[in-house]
This record gives C-alpha cells, sequence and structure tokens, in this order.
C-alpha cells in the first residue's frame, strides 16, 4: 500500500475524520490564544523580557500541568473519550472570557497565569483524549499513517493559528485590542471543536473494559497502575525517554530563540519585528515537523521505529545544532530556520513512533493514563530545557555551549536508544 493510498483509506473513515477535525479546529485556536498572550506578555515594548521571565511564563503554562494530568488521564480510561472531547472544548470557550477582561484590564500578573493555565491545561486534557482514541478509529498498519498526520496537522494548525493571530492583531490596529480579539475568535473555534465531536457517538472512542468508580483513592490507584504498566513494558517506555530528552533540547533552543529575535536580530523596541521573526521560526520547526510526518511512515515501516528514532535523532542533532549555532553567531535568520526545520523533523519523527509503540504495546483500558503520563513528562523536560536555558544564556541569546550541549544530547541519545533497543529486544 503506497503513503497515498493509506491516507485516502484514512479520510475515507468517518469517525476519523471527525475526531481530525476536532484536533486541527482546537488546535488552531490553541495557536490563536498563545499569539494573543506572545503579543500581550513577551512582544510589547513595554514589557521587555528576560530569560528568567520567559522560563516562569512557560513554567506557569506547562508545570502545574505535568502534575494534574497524570490523575487526569485515569479519567480518560473511566470517562467515555467522546464525552470530555465536547465538553472539554466547551470548558476551553468558557475559560477564553476571563482571559480576555484581564487583557482588557492590562492585567499580567499571576492571576492572568492561572486563567491561561486552566485553559491551556485542558488542552493537554484533550490531546491526551485525542490520542488514546485514535486506535478506536483506526487499526492496524494505518496506525502509524494516522499517528503521523494528525499529531503534526494539529501541530501545523496550531502554528498557522499563532501565524493568522499575529496578521489579524495587525489588521484590527494592534494593542491589548488586537488580543482580545484573537481570543474571542478562539473561544468560537473552542465551541466548534466541540460541536464536531458531538457528532461521534458517544461510546466509539472507547475506553473499553470495566470502569471503576470515580472516587479520589480510585483515581490515585489508577495514577499509580498507570505508572506500574508503564513501568512494566520497556519499548514504550524507552520511547517516551527520547520524546523528554528532545523537548529538554527544544525548550533550551526555544528560549536561545526567543531571546535571538528579541534582543539580538532586533532593537529593544521593534517589538513587532520580533514577533513576526519568531512566528517565522516557529513555522519552519511546523515545516520541518511535515517533512518528518510524511517520511516516518514509510520509514518506520521499512526500518523499524527504533532505527529510524535513532537515525534522526544523531544526524538531526549534529545537523540541527551546527546550523542553530550559525544563526546564532552570525544573526543569520535564514541558516536559524533551517535548524528550526531539523529540530521540528526530529521531534515529530520519535513523537510519530512513541505514539505508535505505545498503542501497539498498551491495553486500551491503559492508554488515557498513559499518554497523560507521556504529556506529563514531556511537558516537565520542556520546562526543564527552558530553566537550563534561562539560567545560563545572556540576555543576546549567543550562548554557543548551550547551542551544543543541546545537539550533542540528542546524538548521545539516538545511540543509547539503539543500542539499548538492540540489546534489550
Amino acid at each position: 500500500m503506497t503513503k497515498f493510498s493509506a491516507l485516502r483509506e484514512l479520510l475515507a473513515t468517518r469517525d476519523f475524520r471527525r475526531l481530525f477535525s476536532v484536533r486541527l479546529v482546537g488546535q488552531y485556536a490553541d495557536g490563536l490564544v498563545q499569539a494573543s498572550l506572545a503579543t500581550f506578555v513577551l512582544f510589547s515594548p513595554e514589557r521587555q523580557p528576560s530569560a528568567t521571565k520567559v522560563a516562569f511564563a512557560f513554567a506557569i503554562l506547562l508545570l502545574p500541568y505535568s502534575i494534574v494530568g497524570p490523575f487526569a488521564g485515569v479519567l480518560l480510561d473511566r470517562w467515555r473519550r467522546r464525552n470530555v472531547l465536547v465538553k472539554a472544548n466547551f470548558l476551553k470557550a468558557l475559560g477564553v472570557i476571563p482571559i480576555v477582561a484581564l487583557i482588557a484590564a492590562g492585567n499580567d500578573g499571576a492571576l492572568l497565569g492561572v486563567s491561561v493555565l486552566l485553559v491551556l491545561g485542558v488542552g493537554r486534557f484533550v490531546l491526551a483524549g485525542l490520542s488514546a482514541s485514535l486506535p478506536h478509529v483506526v487499526e492496524g498498519r494505518d496506525l502509524v499513517t494516522a499517528n503521523a498526520l494528525s499529531p503534526t496537522s494539529g501541530t501545523i494548525a496550531a502554528a498557522l493559528g499563532a501565524g493568522s493571530g499575529v496578521a489579524l492583531r495587525s489588521l484590527v490596529g494592534g494593542g491589548d485590542f488586537g488580543s482580545e480579539t484573537i481570543l474571542l475568535l478562539a473561544a468560537v473555534l473552542f465551541v466548534f471543536a466541540g460541536l464536531i465531536a458531538r457528532r461521534i457517538a458517544v461510546t466509539a472512542l472507547g475506553p473499553t473494559g470495566e470502569r471503576a468508580p470515580d472516587t479520589f483513592m480510585g483515581v490515585v490507584l489508577g495514577f499509580v497502575d498507570g505508572l506500574r504498566v508503564l513501568g512494566t513494558h520497556s519499548r514504550p517506555r524507552r520511547a517516551i525517554a527520547v520524546v523528554g530528552i528532545h523537548r529538554i533540547a527544544l525548550g533550551m533552543l526555544t528560549v536561545d530563540a526567543l531571546l535571538l529575535v528579541r534582543n539580538t536580530f532586533n532593537s529593544m523596541t521593534n517589538a513587532d519585528d520580533a514577533l513576526s521573526q519568531f512566528a517565522i521560526i516557529t513555522g519552519a520547526a511546523a515545516a520541518g515537523a511535515l517533512i518528518g510526518a510524511v517520511c516516518t511512515p514509510w520509514a518506520s515501516r521499512t526500518w523499524g521505529t527504533i532505527t529510524w528514532s535513532s537515525a534522526v535523532l544523531v544526524f538531526g542533532g549534529l545537523s540541527g545544532g551546527a546550523l542553530v549555532l550559525a544563526g546564532a553567531m552570525n544573526e543569520s535568520m535564514p541558516v536559524l530556520l533551517v535548524g528550526a526545520a531539523c529540530f521540528g523533523l526530529i521531534g515529530q519523527s520519535v513523537k510519530v513512533c512513541a505514539d505508535t509503540e505505545i498503542q501497539v504495546g498498551i491495553r486500551d483500558d491503559h492508554l488515557g493514563r498513559v499518554f497523560a503520563l507521556f504529556d506529563m513528562i514531556v511537558n516537565a523536560c520542556l520546562v526543564a530545557g527552558i530553566t537550563i536555558m534561562a539560567m545560563t544564556s545572556p540576555a543576546s541569546g549567543q550562548t554557543p555551549a548551550m547551542i551544543i550541549a543541546a545537539g550533542s544530547l540528542l546524538v548521545i541519545t539516538g545511540v543509547w536508544f539503539f543500542t539499548t533497543n538492540k540489546a534489550k529486544g
């Protein structure tokens, strides 16, 4: 079966199309939310961010959910996942309203951080639910293709949402009013995503098997059971570790890119150009992710998920690290864009392979909590990478030692992943 015939077969499946649409609409709206907050907090002339402020902002958005998320994952294995997708998207739409009010009041303090946390935290819950639901609408060899298409398209949709959010903000006159307009559009799209999910049958997405009562102790025990299951399945566990290590490197380079465009490539007062350049870098990473998604189904069938993941880690770590280093030190935007694309390709390739390892190796009645654990690990590693760079990078972002360290980390991880899996099977 060619990749195009496999894609046609996927898109011919009604429930897959609906699940896919929920992801695209929801993640596009997520991109709008992120763009509105970036323009309000990080890219306004009166709010000049240091590396520490950037790290704190990302930590507010990611780290608390990393603590709550695994317990929510237990509920994904107990509640009807279709109902979760409907109600969570509606909840995200409601959660946007307080953010709009806080921006209108000019409040960029802790209350805004908590409000954003609630919306994006529910969003991560939705993404874990989408991944756990996928094996119910796709079977067999098509699962790798579905794992390549769905998350990658979602990433691209989020990047497009962020880019169009920046353009829309400028179109309506910029300022806080522009951020508010973007957020209200995102709220409408979250409602639309929930309505699409309503068209899927209540029982179509699982979970299967017996569902225990929703007591607090039952949730805690379910989380512990999820850890136990992951601990006894070495291939999914090692695949998750690889994605987590990539996110450490990605977090480091995200802070570096933000500081470069904000403080080195542009004057401190030229926040709009800095924002546009950061959006372009994000788009380059998304383009790399698209290439990874196109290549991975064929490559993983030909060489296996282990060999392919290891190869992209080694090659991408060497080439991407060298390109980012050259772009940063020579203040070359084109070179930096190619480096960002390399890291996007690595990230999507290993993520697709890890998703498939989990879906094939873990029983359905544990998929929700394992994917939520996966999400927790990814978020925590991303924050770790951001924090490492925030503690070591100058405000200029020109830090060759840390860029080399990020690329080397991926190369070492690729070698470890290949040798460990070949030795242990």
